[in-house]
């Protein structure tokens, strides 16, 4: 009961863009709105005394922070998972302790927040931006394609996806077949690496099916 009290002072007191909420109800619920991650709330969690608590707390909202991060950014979702993933296994190893994992994963929560504004800085719209990082994970494409045609090639998929959000999703096996003749036919056009297009087509469609599920539900 004590230890409850204790994360709903904390939680309680956190500043979302709207102004104060009551984030122990978020906490308990998922607490994806990006918002939960405020300077302030950040603060109130590295000077809590009760560590474990504290790294608990984190734990949570950053696993849920990530889920919902998936439909919007599957690139990036799973960087952040492969990083809270490390963090927590030095822990669990014993190989940095309680303090310096509360340090480590406030600064990975800074980073999650933080990449809500790494479209504006890049000049690319969310899904742009989400189909740009699906092209860039390969790293021979990246050799031999110019960013400036990667971020060409993100906003044809973007406007060409955009273009079939009327389609029905239920009919899963059309609409993706569809859509693999298009996302092929786009990334031949720019000189994509043969060898790498099957793996970025699967993962581009996989990005339209988790944001045409985030717009139908």
């Amino acid at each position: 009961a004590d230890n409850r009290a204790a994360v709903r002072q904390v939680l309680s007191g956190a500043i979302a863009s709207d102004g104060v909420i009551d984030l122990f109800q978020a906490a308990g619920l998922g607490g994806q709105d990006v918002g939960i991650l405020s300077e302030e709330f950040l603060g109130q969690l590295a000077g809590m005394p009760q560590k474990n608590l504290a790294l608990e707390t984190l734990r949570k909202l950053l696993n849920d922070q990530i889920k919902s991060r998936e439909r919007v950014n599957i690139v990036q979702s799973q960087g952040f998972r492969e990083s809270l993933e490390a963090v927590l296994t030095r822990y669990t190893n014993r190989a940095i302790t309680t303090a310096q994992v509360i340090e480590e994963l406030i600064g990975l929560a800074r980073t999650i927040r933080d990449a809500v504004h790494r479209g504006e800085e890049t000049g690319l719209s969310e899904d742009e931006l989400a189909f740009y990082d699906a092209l860039a994970s390969n790293e021979s494409a990246r050799e031999v394609i110019a960013d400036d045609t990667l971020r060409r090639i993100a906003h044809e998929l973007a406007d060409r996806i955009k273009a079939k959000a009327t389609l029905d999703w239920t009919q899963r096996d059309t609409v993706r077949a569809d859509m693999r003749r298009t996302v092929r036919r786009l990334l031949a056009k720019y000189g994509y690496p043969p060898d790498a297009q099957e793996a970025a087509t699967q993962l581009v469609i996989r990005q339209a099916e988790l944001m045409a599920e985030g717009v139908v539900s």
